[in-house]
């Protein structure tokens, strides 16, 4: 595994290597001087590199390959291109990069049409997570997968939606009963903090960057904002979404960040051993452990069959083999698992 990361990294570091390299050689002096004379070879020679190798080194970084990946790749260097070249050069070839434009174009047109689809179908969603007796936060997600298009910025688009409910729609609610994660522990304190801090350097400090910069200002400010609003959605999701348990199935969720679907019949053994707890925990397991002040520690790992799905932050799904727990009923929710285990055997 390591052998394998260290690998990946030497692709990062030759893409680094080739884009610092044409970005030198426009923006340098050193670099204009070889370019002298010899400009229409050098530019067709970085172009093959923002179409051809950037894109290839990409994909072997991330180690995905597909036609769809290269196309969209292959549009980004000729829009890299087109910025980092300068046009006194570039000219002979800028019919190129706009072919660039012209495909990133298509894309967004294509999404704004997946988005205008998404509000056609959110009703629909709207009614199945009333009459779902799962959590909301699960409950939303099966209504999105069921009626929605299946794509990344569908998924996206409907976490920042359930974001902003949770922000500024659900402060009449109230938590409902069961088994929590943070009550015993100084996270809705922690929360708090935060959002002050933000608050506070954003007073502080965007006058002063105003003076100095004003798009980078307002960068900041959005930036801070959209913070505000995602710690306060969080705070209002892990509180109004305590452990749900069924027959057959456990809904485990903190906050907007994770969440995960456990059945019964899927956990192998429940880890309670003092020493593998407060060890490190391994790459395939997810812990649902509130941040506190304090060095805190899982209380139990459950070891399932196979690896599940775990939804994370902005709907992205990762499987883990483990999942670690700290619970603020600690004997309850023990009996809970135990009794939940022998039922589903």
């Amino acid at each position: 595994m390591v052998a394998l990361k260290k690998k990946q990294n030497v692709w990062l570091a030759f893409l680094l290597l080739v884009l610092v390299s044409n970005y030198m050689i426009y923006n340098t002096g050193f670099g204009l001087s070889i370019i002298k004379g010899e400009s229409q070879g050098v530019v067709v020679g970085s172009l093959i590199d923002f179409v051809v190798i950037m894109p290839v080194l990409f994909m072997l970084y991330k180690r995905k390959f597909s036609v769809k990946q290269a196309v969209l790749l292959a549009a980004s260097g000729c829009i890299a291109a087109r910025f980092i070249i300068p046009i006194e050069y570039l000219q002979p070839f800028v019919a190129v990069t706009w072919v660039g434009f012209a495909i990133e174009g298509a894309l967004v047109l294509f999404e704004v049409l997946l988005v205008v689809t998404l509000v056609r179908y959110m009703p629909k969603i709207i009614a199945d997570v009333r009459m779902s007796p799962s959590p909301d936060l699960f409950a939303y997600a099966n209504a999105v997968e069921q009626h929605a298009p299946k794509y990344s910025i569908i998924q996206v688009i409907c976490a920042e939606l359930l974001m902003f409910y949770y922000a500024f729609a659900s402060w009449k609610r109230k938590a409902k009963p069961g088994l929590t994660l943070h009550k015993n522990s100084s996270y809705i304190a922690f929360q708090i903090m935060i959002i002050h801090a933000i608050v506070i350097e954003t007073m502080g400090i965007h006058w002063w960057l105003h003076e100095k910069s004003m798009l980078l200002s307002i960068i900041l400010l959005l930036i801070n904002v959209y913070s505000v609003v995602f710690f306060v959605g969080d705070m209002q999701a892990i509180r109004l979404n305590p452990v749900h348990v069924t027959h057959d199935r456990l809904y485990l969720s903190l906050g907007l960040m994770k969440r995960a679907e456990i059945r019964f019949a899927d956990i192998e053994e429940v880890i309670e051993d003092k020493a593998r707890l407060e060890g490190k925990l391994s790459k395939d397991t997810i812990d649902f452990v509130v941040r506190d002040f304090d060095k805190v520690y899982p209380q139990f790992i459950l070891n399932m069959k196979e690896p599940i799905d775990v939804t994370i932050i902005l709907g992205f799904k990762k499987k883990y083999k483990k999942i670690a727990i700290k619970a603020d009923q600690v004997q309850e929710f023990r009996e809970m698992l135990v009794q939940g285990m022998v039922n589903n055997k």
